[in-house]
């Protein structure tokens, strides 16, 4: 479906969206469909379905595919100068808005899931770059624990997985993860393409019970009729990482918690059908809970820069 046709003498750029302009950008910069999808937290249709809408009010051809190489047009030229402008403007804006409203100072309390350790210094030293006068507090737990934290609303912001049904929470996604199933580097399944029944004779690493990543192993196997024929728990993702090294078994991971073991070849990911499988990172915060300009600031900043920051924290993207 094409974009709505603005009435008639309204100039149609105008019905153009912010976030349009965000997801045209972000293809513009790395000439990819899949990179700018995956900067942005999204799948890369609903990337291609924007700027299909953006072409559509603006009349003309943003982009055009030489041989295998994407390439901006004279008019994605022209409209990248102008996006960068207004885009520009709109963060200067906020970051007058988080002034006034004292967004750029004070105490922000941060649960993070164990899973979210690996890149969540990253990100959040980015934020508190341009939040110089931002103080954090960071607890880093397991699910179970996190929750606990969110029930006692001893926090004001958390970095997770999956959103929990109680208590009620206000949900954000702002970044894509993907888990995978991964195995050492000298693995005799590697070279193929595998179906989850190949890999019942494997013992499978897992977290500790209440862990969100062994709960959706546990849902993987049973799905496919699978109960592991051995299995280790084990009660961190440092442990597991090890242990797959050593070559005791196989796990399931998020890929942002294993960039540098997979850039040089510690652990290699199996190619197995159904995977990876597309969760993603949430900003969580509890509903009704009023919250502090500065964990305002957070959210926006999580919205805007997160899944970028990820890519480049686990992978150096």
């Amino acid at each position: 479906m094409g974009a709505p046709r603005p009435p008639v003498g309204v100039d149609p750029m105008r019905h153009a969206t912010l976030r349009q302009m965000q997801i045209f950008e972000a293809v513009a910069r790395s000439l990819s469909f899949s990179d700018a999808a995956r900067s942005m937290g999204l799948t890369q249709p609903a990337v291609s379905l924007q700027i299909k809408q953006l072409e559509g009010l603006s009349e003309l051809k943003l982009f055009e595919q030489v041989g295998r190489t994407l390439g901006l047009t004279p008019a994605g030229e022209v409209l990248l100068d102008h996006v960068r402008t207004i885009l520009g403007a709109v963060r200067d804006a906020e970051e007058a808005m988080d002034a006034l409203k004292g967004a750029r100072a004070g105490l922000l309390r941060i649960g993070v899931v164990s899973m979210a350790k690996y890149f969540a210094p990253a990100v959040l030293s980015a934020f508190t770059a341009s939040h110089p006068g931002v103080d954090l507090a960071l607890t880093v737990a397991n699910r179970e624990q996190i929750l606990d934290l969110m029930a006692e609303n001893s926090l004001d912001v958390f970095l997770m997985g999956r959103p929990p049904v109680e208590p009620p929470v206000e949900a954000l996604a702002f970044a894509t993860n993907p888990m995978v199933m991964v195995a050492p580097p000298n693995h005799p399944l590697l070279e193929r393409r595998l179906c989850l029944g190949d890999l019942a004779q494997e013992t499978f690493l897992l977290r500790e019970p209440g862990s969100g990543t062994r709960m959706l192993l546990e849902k993987l196997l049973s799905d496919a009729g699978l109960t592991p024929r051995r299995s280790y728990e084990m009660s961190s993702n440092e442990t597991i990482k090890q242990a797959v090294m050593a070559g005791m078994g196989v796990s399931l991971l998020s890929r942002h918690t294993m960039g540098l073991e997979l850039s040089v070849g510690r652990l290699r990911e199996l190619t197995v059908e159904g995977l990876p499988i597309e969760r993603h990172w949430y900003v969580v915060t509890r509903r009704g809970k009023r919250l502090l300009p500065v964990a305002e600031a957070l959210v926006r900043f999580l919205r805007d820069e997160g899944a970028a920051l990820i890519e480049r924290a686990t992978f150096g993207a």
